[in-house]
Order: C-alpha cells, then sequence, then structure tokens
C-alpha cells in the first residue's frame, strides 16, 4: 500500500488501535479504577514490569493507552505518557529524571509556569543555567561535568526565539546527555523532533493538538533516540527488559505514579477526537499567522511584530530550516505610543481576551500583566517582554475577518503628533 498522507494517518490512527471493539472507530472511554486478574501471578507480573497490563487507573487504563500509542505513533517514537496537563508532564518527567547535585541547561525564554518550576527545582539542589538557546556556544559554555540534560521549547512564548535545535541535538549527542523539548508550539505536523535529535518531547495535548479549549492534558514521548543504559540516574528496579523503555518506566513509576498527575479517560477521548483534525488546523492557523503578522507589520500604530514568518525576525532563516511547513500560530506585538493597552483589547470584536494557546479562535493577552507578572521587570526585560506586549494565539477564522478586527480596533487610537 502507498504511503497515506497526514491527515488520512490521524483520522484512522484510533480505529486502528488494539483496544477498539464492536467495530467502534473510536477508542472506548474506559472508566474503571481496577482491574480483574483471574491468575494471581498475572498482576504480580504486571506490577513487576515483566508483562504488559492496567492494575490501577492512576497509572494507566485502556483509553489513555490508546491516546499513548497515536501520540507515540505520530512522533515515530518509541513510546509515550500521558498526563493530567502540560505542567504535569513537565515536573513529573523532570522530578523523576534529575536528583540532588545534578545539573541542567535551560533555555532562558522559558514560559513563565515553567520557569516557576525551574525555581522549584534549584530549592531541591538541583543546578541550573539559562542561555539563549538561540546560541549553540551558550550551550556549550554552560555545560558541567554533572550536566544531565538540556531543556528548551522550539519556539518561546511570547517573543518567539527559535531555539538552535538541530545544533543542540547534535551536541546532546556528541555529550551523551539528554536533550528534553517542549514541542507545544509546534506540533509534529509542522516539526520533526527526532530528526533533530531530542530525547524526549515534551508537549501540552491541551493546546493544538487537542485544539477545542475544552480539556486538559500532557504528554511526553520519547523519541528512541537516547541510550538509556548511559544515563545514571536510572533505578536498578526500572532496568527491566528492552533498555529503549527505562526511561519512560522511571518517569511512569516515580512522576506519574508517584505524583498523581493522571490524564482522566474522557480527556484523553477528547484529545483523541481533537488529534482526528490537528493537521487541517495547525496548517490554517499558521497561514493565518503569517499572514495576520505581515498585515500588523506594516500598520503604522504598531511598534513590533514578532514573529518567526517574518524576514526580519532574529532566527527567521533558522526557523525556515526548522519549520518548512510553516512557523506557528503565535506571535506578539507591541502597541504604538498613545495605545493603552487595556483599551486596545477591549476594542477587539472578533478575537478573545483569554490566557490559552493553540484554540481554534484567535485569542490575545496581556503578557507583562498577566503570565509574566511573577517576574521582576529586569527579568522580562532579559526575556524580551515589553510592559506595552500583546501575545496572539492565531485561530482558523477567515483572514479577512481578523485583519478588519486589528484594523477597526486601531482605528479608534490616534498616533501622537
Amino acid at each position: 500500500m502507498t504511503r497515506q498522507g497526514l491527515t488520512t494517518q490521524l483520522v484512522h490512527l484510533d480505529r486502528k488501535n488494539s483496544s477498539i471493539e464492536h467495530g467502534a472507530v473510536h477508542s472506548p472511554t474506559t472508566n474503571s479504577v481496577l482491574f480483574e486478574y483471574k491468575n494471581a501471578q498475572d498482576i504480580i507480573d504486571v506490577f513487576q514490569g515483566k508483562k504488559p497490563g492496567h492494575v490501577y487507573s492512576r497509572s494507566s487504563s485502556p483509553s489513555v493507552s490508546a491516546l499513548q500509542e497515536m501520540l507515540c505513533r505520530l512522533e515515530k517514537g518509541a513510546g509515550a505518557l500521558c498526563f493530567a496537563t502540560g505542567m504535569g508532564a513537565i515536573s513529573s518527567t523532570l522530578l523523576a529524571l534529575l536528583k540532588q547535585g545534578d545539573h541542567i541547561i535551560v533555555s532562558r525564554y522559558l514560559f513563565g509556569n515553567t520557569r516557576s518550576f525551574m525555581g522549584t527545582l534549584e530549592s531541591f539542589g538541583i543546578h541550573i543555567s539559562y542561555v539563549d538557546v538561540t546560541r549553540l556556544t551558550e550551550v556549550i559554555d554552560a555545560y558541567q561535568p554533572n550536566t544531565r540534560a538540556v531543556f528548551c521549547e522550539t519556539i518561546a512564548n511570547p517573543v518567539t526565539q527559535v531555539a538552535d535545535v538541530q545544533s543542540i541535538g547534535r551536541y546532546c549527542k556528541e555529550r551523551d546527555i539528554l536533550f528534553i523539548l517542549d514541542n507545544t508550539m509546534t506540533p509534529s505536523i509542522i516539526f520533526d523532533a527526532k530528526a533533530m535529535n531530542v530525547s524526549l518531547v515534551l508537549s501540552s495535548l491541551t493546546k493544538y493538538l487537542s485544539g477545542h479549549g475544552n480539556v486538559l492534558g500532557g504528554a511526553v514521548i520519547d523519541t528512541g533516540n537516547y541510550d538509556w543504559q548511559h544515563y545514571p540516574n536510572i533505578q536498578q528496579q526500572y532496568k527491566v527488559g528492552d533498555p529503549i523503555q527505562w526511561g519512560l518506566t522511571q518517569i511512569k513509576k516515580k512522576g506519574l505514579r508517584d505524583l498523581g498527575a493522571t490524564l482522566a479517560p474522557q480527556s484523553a477521548h477528547a484529545i483523541s477526537i481533537g488529534l482526528e483534525t490537528l493537521a487541517l488546523r495547525i496548517q490554517k492557523s499558521c497561514d493565518n499567522a503569517l499572514k495576520l503578522a505581515t498585515f500588523l507589520d506594516n500598520h503604522e500604530k504598531i511598534k513590533n511584530v514578532f514573529y518567526p514568518g517574518l524576514s526580519h525576525h532574529p532566527q527567521h532563516f533558522l526557523a525556515r530550516e526548522h519549520f518548512p511547513q510553516g512557523y506557528g500560530a503565535i506571535l506578539s506585538i507591541t502597541l504604538g505610543e498613545g495605545i493603552d493597552l487595556v483599551e486596545f483589547l477591549n476594542a477587539l470584536d472578533l478575537v478573545i481576551c483569554a490566557t490559552h494557546l493553540g484554540d481554534n479562535r484567535t485569542l490575545a493577552l496581556p503578557v507583562a500583566a498577566t503570565i509574566y507578572a511573577e517576574n521582576s521587570a529586569d527579568e522580562r526585560k532579559l526575556m524580551g517582554i515589553d510592559d506595552n506586549m500583546v501575545r496572539l494565539s492565531v485561530g482558523i477564522e477567515d483572514i479577512d475577518d481578523l485583519v478588519n478586527d486589528f484594523s477597526q480596533a486601531l482605528n479608534k487610537f490616534n498616533l501622537p503628533e
């Protein structure tokens, strides 16, 4: 059979799972917390990792397993784990793999909540170097003998700095250290993390993968690029079976099980439904974002536009190499002099003022006073965040309607004479 297109694959992923029953085209929602074993030896073997199975839904369930299988196939990975939220995936993964005295290299442009969690890791005795991940030299200079991982995002939120993922991936492979990448902004439809030597892909399923703003979820996918036999923090009891699964096994046991950020079966089902239209939605959102960014970039009442698809973006040519299918759907603007931030947002009619990303609807948010309010002015300046910055998550509306909405809102303000 000839290789199928990506949308065709997505639409039919769920019905091809092994858990499908009675000819259904979607995996069933299994609400049972417990799972019966007729032979007591079977539950012992499952507990000890000698055979697959479900014992308690905090750790796994058929509904979540079906979604994990879909995500694994989407990233061409070796395995996947789902969590209740994207932050649940990040915190569970890092707490499971790091220990006191370890060192990690981290992007200085991290999303606010993730940056906050890095502070928590530091309080546990984990050392962190914050670097400009658009420059490989800063990553190299930050390396220490106890460095265990590099952690960054593909495109930073909200100033859209693009990490030099390919170079960082090669360096991590040479150094034999983990490369952990938050791929929320650029799903595999537009970015191939495995080809960039990424070890673990983290994603908020709440965003583009589900797309509809009605469910929370997170995931970590092991690409199969990293040899866990070389990772010093894998505990002896998890060195069972194929070494390619050792990392996910420890994350599942010490992260998902112990911390309890479990994805509900109903949420897994909703995410899998949204996943079917991912390719269509992300392409439309990317197309809209480029056109809207171009319009705003040429508007006299907009001071700055931050979007990798614009030729003047500092990492535009890097973005062209990394994201050949589209530059993502996140952009930020700083308003011109004399335009009040709150009044401008209130003047938008179609665009929704809300804190979320990757929705089908276009969203706008005042950045400094909300998601980065806990950061100092100096920290925000270092991350490139202006007090008059608005972040836009561009949806799938008709582009003319989006342009008209921004036009009418901007027309209500006059430039200072």
